[in-house]
């Protein structure tokens, strides 16, 4: 097994710098995976296609496949990073 790094990663975002881009409807690009990251706090991934929502913690971080519509929601105060991959990660 290969230990995959991602290519690029976002700054930290904290409930109030987190960009209104992330807070609405995107995807990530044909073949680039993205691996979210809570570091404190709370974040609700939510999933457009297929529909399904999960709560990310530090202990659970959210993966996106190559273009996955989804959507994030903090929950209260939270700092996160989302790392992005040109191969499926290992999480």
């Amino acid at each position: 097994m290969t230990d995959t790094r991602p290519y690029r990663s976002t700054p930290v975002f904290d409930q109030d710098t987190l960009p209104t881009a992330l807070r609405s409807r995107h995807d990530t690009k044909a073949g680039v995976w993205g691996l979210v990251r809570v570091f404190e706090g709370e974040l609700k991934l939510t999933y457009l296609d297929p529909c399904s929502e999960i709560i990310l913690t530090p202990g659970r971080p959210g993966l996106i496949l190559p273009e996955q519509p989804h959507f994030v929601t903090p929950l209260g105060a939270m700092k996160m990073q989302v790392d992005f991959y040109d191969e499926r990660p290992v999480i």
